[in-house]
C-alpha cells in the first residue's frame, strides 16, 4: 500500500512542477523586438493531464479538420521583419508552409491559379489589405499533392499602405478553396 501512495506523490510532484514551469514561462514572455520572423503553428500541444498519462508519446496534437481530405496538414505562419518598421519597408513578407504529417498523399484541387489569400486586419478584425486586390487571377485549373513528410512554402509580399505605427495587426492567411486551412499571426508595427 505504500508503494501506491510513492508513486502517487510522484507523479503529483511532478505534476505540479509542470504547471509552475508552464506559469512562469508564460508570465516571463515579454514582447521583444526581434530581428528574425516569428513562426505561428496550427499544430496543438497536449493538456496537462494527457502529458501525465502518456509522457513518452509525442507532445505535438494535429488539428482535426472536419475535411477529412484535410487531416494530417499543418500550416507554418512567418511574417517578416519583427515589428514592422513603416518608414523602412513598404511591403511585409509573409511565408506560409503546408507540412503533411499524415501518412498518405494528400491532393489539393484548385478552380484558379491563385493558392492562398492574405489579409491586414487591424484589431477590430477589419479587413486593411487584400493579397488578391493587386494580382490577376487566372481561370486556370491546378492541382498540388502533398506527400507524407513533405511540404509546400508560398512566399508573398503584402503591402503596408494602410498601417498605423504602434499598432497591432493581424495577418491571415487561408486558402479560398479550403476554408478550414487557416492561419493568423499578430504583428506590431513601429514608425
Amino acid at each position: 500500500m505504500i508503494r501506491p501512495a510513492i508513486i502517487f506523490s510522484i507523479v503529483l510532484a511532478m505534476a505540479l512542477d509542470l504547471l509552475a514551469q508552464e506559469t512562469v514561462s508564460q508570465a516571463s514572455a515579454a514582447p521583444v523586438a526581434t530581428a528574425t520572423p516569428i513562426t505561428t503553428t496550427t499544430l496543438q500541444k497536449r493538456g496537462l493531464v494527457g502529458r501525465i498519462f502518456h509522457p513518452f508519446s509525442s507532445s505535438q496534437v494535429l488539428p482535426k479538420y472536419n475535411d477529412r481530405r484535410l487531416r494530417g496538414l499543418i500550416l507554418d505562419l512567418q511574417v517578416s521583419p519583427q515589428p514592422v518598421r513603416l518608414s523602412e519597408i513598404r511591403q511585409v513578407e509573409v511565408k506560409v508552409t503546408v507540412t503533411n504529417m499524415g501518412n498518405r498523399m494528400i491532393p489539393l484541387d484548385f478552380p484558379t491559379d491563385q493558392r492562398i489569400e492574405i489579409q491586414l486586419l487591424n484589431s477590430a478584425d477589419v479587413v486593411l489589405t487584400k493579397w488578391s486586390e493587386n494580382h490577376a487571377i487566372k481561370e486556370k485549373l491546378g492541382t498540388i499533392l502533398i506527400n507524407p513528410g513533405e511540404h509546400v512554402e508560398y512566399k508573398e509580399n503584402i503591402a503596408t499602405r494602410d498601417l498605423t505605427p504602434g499598432k497591432v495587426f493581424t495577418a491571415e492567411v487561408f486558402f479560398p478553396k479550403y476554408p478550414e486551412l487557416h492561419i493568423r499571426q499578430k504583428f506590431l508595427t513601429e514608425p
